[in-house]
């Protein structure tokens, strides 16, 4: 079984935070380097889904919806579910942009994934609808003939973090040492006959996970810090 995991573009949000003033998290578009970016991903990400078919699973969020479409590989998918539980962390409905910027102070000093934001989510939550997600997922990968072998999930950093945490069973330290990946940036996860899901390759480190835990890619090899 295999899973590539897709970030989307880069949004309206990553260019001009007062834009979640006006504008609902879910309903932010992409820019358009948002959507070159997408458009460019495609042949490494037609590459790294092979010869389809493949089952997509997308949060319902615009800037992901817009990343899937720009990538123009309907050709291979079997089937596309908007799923809820890979949305990304919730911080609230229109927010004001004191106050967003005094939560993130506080959620850097207290941790990423334990802090709960005052109208949303902790990372603690994203961690729990993903599991279920996973869950969901895995079953229907193992038990419904039907279902194709390789998944793209397209979503955000966050969340895709998490869900890649989970199921290397990575700690929370070794979590909140690593760096989202890149706009448009793909990983690859493999089950093996073992039952285990490794990684293709490693998440940027901007500092050493304080339990001195590791990264450990495809190949067993420790990845140390980027």
């Amino acid at each position: 079984m295999r899973i590539i995991l897709l970030r989307h573009g880069e949004s309206l949000g990553n260019v001009d935070e007062m834009a979640y003033c006006r504008v609902p998290d879910h309903a932010l578009p992409l820019t358009k380097r948002g959507q070159e970016q997408a458009r460019a991903a495609r042949a490494a990400v037609r590459a790294a889904l092979g010869p389809g078919p493949v089952a997509v699973y997308v949060s319902p969020y615009l800037r992901t919806q817009q990343t899937l479409r720009n990538l123009d590989l309907d050709e291979l998918f079997e089937r596309v579910v908007h799923e809820p539980r890979l949305r990304e962390q919730d911080w609230g409905n229109l927010q004001d942009p004191i106050e967003q910027e005094r939560q993130k102070q506080a959620r850097h000093a207290f941790g990423h994934f334990f802090f709960r934001l005052a109208h949303g989510e902790s990372g603690a939550d994203v961690d729990d609808r993903v599991a279920g997600f996973m869950s969901d997922l895995e079953r229907r990968m193992e038990t419904e003939p039907s279902h194709p072998r390789t998944v793209l999930i397209v979503s955000h950093g966050l969340t895709l973090r998490l869900l890649v945490r989970r199921l290397c069973m990575w700690s929370i330290e070794l979590f909140e040492s690593l760096s989202n990946p890149r706009h448009c940036e793909h990983r690859t996860m493999h089950k093996g006959p073992d039952g285990r899901w490794t990684l293709d390759k490693p998440f940027e480190q901007w500092r050493d996970s304080p339990d001195g835990a590791v990264q450990v890619d495809g190949n067993g090899e420790v990845a140390r810090p980027a």
